[in-house]
C-alpha cells in the first residue's frame, strides 16, 4: 500500500482526531483536534492526513512563518502504524510539497529526550542548531537558501 497525504476535510477530519500515539510518547505530540482548530483560525498553516491506502493513519501541520521560514509544527503517525516506514514516506512528501513554496528553509523542533527524533530528521537533512527561544525543544533546520532543490515525484490526493 502506498503512503499519501490528503487534504484534511470534513469527511476525514473525524478519524484524524481519533488518532493517537503510544503513552509514552504523548509527551511530544500535540492533539490534533487542538492542531485542527488552531489551522482553522490561522493564516499560513497547512494540515494534512497521512494516509496508508485509504486509511488515515497520521497528521501533519505546517506554517509559513514568514516569506522564508517553514515550520513544520505537527507531525504524528497513530501507534498502530508506527515501525512500518509510513513516517519516513509521509516526511518525505511533506518536505517535497513543502519546496514547491516560496522558501529558504524548514525548520522543526522536537524534544531533546525523544530517542528517536534526531537521527531520524538528520536522515533528511535537518541539521540541529541549539535549543529554541523557549528554552525547551531542539530546533533543527534543512536550509534550501544554498541549495538546488531536486523535485522528486510524489502521491498527493
Amino acid at each position: 500500500m502506498a503512503t499519501s497525504l490528503r487534504l484534511i476535510t470534513k469527511d476525514n477530519y473525524e478519524a484524524v482526531c481519533d488518532l493517537d500515539v503510544a503513552l509514552e510518547q504523548q509527551e511530544y505530540v500535540a492533539c490534533n483536534l487542538w492542531s485542527l482548530v488552531e489551522a482553522q483560525f490561522n493564516t499560513g498553516y497547512e494540515t494534512r492526513a497521512i494516509y496508508f491506502g485509504e486509511n488515515p493513519v497520521g497528521f501533519f501541520m505546517w506554517v509559513k512563518e514568514n516569506h522564508e521560514k517553514m515550520s513544520i509544527w505537527r507531525f504524528m503517525v497513530d501507534q498502530k502504524y508506527q515501525q512500518k516506514g509510513i513516517g519516513r514516506a509521509a516526511l518525505k512528501l511533506a518536505l517535497h510539497e513543502i519546496r514547491q513554496t516560496p522558501t529558504k528553509q524548514i525548520k522543526i523542533c522536537y524534544n531533546p529526550k525523544n530517542p528517536v527524533a534526531k537521527d531520524f530528521y538528520s536522515s533528511f537533512g535537518f541539521v540541529e542548531v541549539g535549543i529554541d527561544d523557549d528554552n525547551e525543544d531542539m530546533l533543527a533546520i534543512i536550509d534550501l537558501s544554498n541549495t538546488e532543490v531536486q523535485v522528486e515525484p510524489c502521491t498527493y490526493q
